[in-house]
């Protein structure tokens, strides 16, 4: 809809003590066709809101009888309808921060940059105008649930109700949850959610890009910048514009990009490699990772400043373990997936109970995983508990705290102690056969070789190849775990 095809339906009250900006702010409005209301204190923007319903709400931050962080507060408790956006003065980021956290549905720096204030003002006014609740996508026809994220507890049942809320908001995401809990399905229903639906929805692993390659994929290059750079090419940044990116494990970012990718936040503009001027960019960040990022920024692996500005509001997922009544939904959503249209296969009761005992390390990621697995062997279209080829870690055989003690038959066998407490350490449970050896061995690195390559292997025959759970396993990080894979030349386990 165009705003001047209905001049006079909708209303935004603009409050700033400054008259001339009041005067700006007021003219372009006007020629998006909107009506406007200008009030240049606290109490002239209580007296417009008391009479007058709003579209948004555009408050300055000083005001000459108070804040305006008293009227974002007002206004999300008194008039959770009417978005508010704050105009901040040059930077100062950390009270955009501050607004977002008390409610306020964006932001805009001094100088004003009026392109950025129109996106602002249609997105606030398109999310106004979406349904209570809109629909998003999911599987055709069959079983289905009107959020990507299926499940009926209490602990999935909160998440969708927190993320009705986020996306009526353009404040940074993050969220957390292990791997395999849904991050990234969780971060494209706030995209599906919000008034970016019908925008882009990019996400990257920040992980798997290399970090000579970073700055060139995230914001872009102009011809000649390097060598092979044949032609202009936009980043992500670019390329999410108008919509929404979203940075999974991003605990995996380099300082030197933290830093790149703080300015780029704050400023909303980029500029690309090669280039010599920055260009704006409207995009909503949601960042994804596994890792606690507080204690990342306590062991100074990530930038506390940019943590501040990622966690405005935290999203978290729980494990497949801690809301396993949602074990026998997902799995006939899962399940009806996999047949593709054909004949749908179902579960016992014997194999649904023991998915129910089963502790899922992997999550829902793993569920898929043994289901689809499963449904390969399944006789009669019924899959049965050997079907499931669970591989131990079961609930109820969970210690209440797991000892570390070296287990008896490591302190027996291993040639050198100091291998048997690395060995103790590791969560993968069983250790290779070559620890038997009589003898030492005649070449200590190829020996020392053979026995990393096998815990590996375990590590990813235990985690069903998921590489960053294998990581954590193995208490090293991702790029550690893939370098070593590489060099040792380690295929993906059947």
């Amino acid at each position: 809809m165009s705003y001047s095809e209905s001049p006079g339906s909708l209303r935004i009250l603009v409050v700033d003590d400054e008259a001339h900006l009041r005067e700006l702010l007021e003219i372009t409005l006007v020629k998006m066709g909107l009506d406007v209301d200008s009030a240049g204190s606290l109490a002239a923007a209580r007296a417009y809101l008391n009479k007058t319903s709003y579209a948004l709400v555009l408050t300055d931050m000083r005001l000459p009888d108070g804040s305006g962080m008293e009227l974002v507060h007002e206004v999300s408790s008194l008039h959770k309808n009417t978005p508010i956006a704050v105009i901040t003065a040059f930077g100062s980021a950390d009270n955009a921060v501050v607004a977002l956290k008390a409610g306020a549905f964006d932001y805009v720096s001094k100088p004003v940059a009026l392109d950025q204030l129109r996106k602002l003002v249609r997105s606030a006014i398109e999310m106004a105008q979406l349904p209570a609740t809109k629909p998003v996508d999911t599987a055709p026809a069959g079983p289905s649930s009107p959020s990507c994220l299926i499940g009926k507890s209490a602990a999935m049942q909160h998440v969708r109700s927190q993320i009705e809320r986020l996306a009526r908001s353009m404040a940074p995401v993050i969220i957390t949850g292990e791997s395999g809990s849904g991050k990234e399905l969780a971060a494209r229903e706030i995209h599906g959610n919000s008034a970016r639906f019908g925008q882009a929805f990019i996400a990257v692993n920040c992980g798997a890009i290399p970090e000579t390659l970073m700055e060139a994929e995230f914001f872009g290059y102009r011809k000649g910048a390097f060598t092979g750079a044949t032609d202009d090419r936009d980043g992500f940044f670019q390329a999410a514009s108008g919509g929404t990116l979203m940075l999974d494990e991003v605990a995996d970012l380099p300082l030197a990009m933290q830093v790149k990718l703080l300015r780029a936040i704050q400023e909303r503009r980029v500029r690309k490699l090669g280039a010599t001027t920055e260009e704006p960019v409207d995009v909503r960040i949601i960042s994804a990772t596994h890792q606690n990022l507080a204690d990342c920024v306590a062991s100074g692996k990530f930038r506390q400043d940019l943590y501040y500005r990622l966690n405005v509001i935290e999203l978290h997922l729980p494990p497949l373990r801690d809301r396993l009544e949602d074990i026998a939904e997902l799995s006939s959503q899962i399940l009806y997936r996999l047949a593709s249209g054909g004949q749908v296969v179902k579960l016992n009761d014997a194999a649904l109970q023991a998915l129910g005992n089963y502790m899922f390390p992997g999550n829902v990621r793993e569920l898929e995983n043994i289901l689809e697995r499963a449904t390969a062997f399944a006789n009669d279209a019924c899959i049965e508990v050997s079907d499931l080829a669970l591989r131990g870690n079961r609930l109820a055989d969970l210690p209440a705290e797991r000892e570390p003690e070296l287990p008896a038959e490591v302190v027996q066998v291993a040639p050198l102690d100091t291998v048997s407490q690395d060995a103790a350490c590791s969560p993968v449970q069983e250790l290779p056969s070559i620890f038997d050896a009589p003898e030492l061995p005649c070449s200590l690195p190829d020996y020392l070789e053979k026995i990393e390559r096998e815990v590996i292997r375990r590590a990813l025959e235990q985690t069903y190849n998921n590489r960053t759970q294998a990581a954590e396993l193995l208490g090293v990080s991702f790029r550690q775990l893939r370098y070593q894979i590489q060099k040792l030349k380690i295929h993906d386990p059947d």
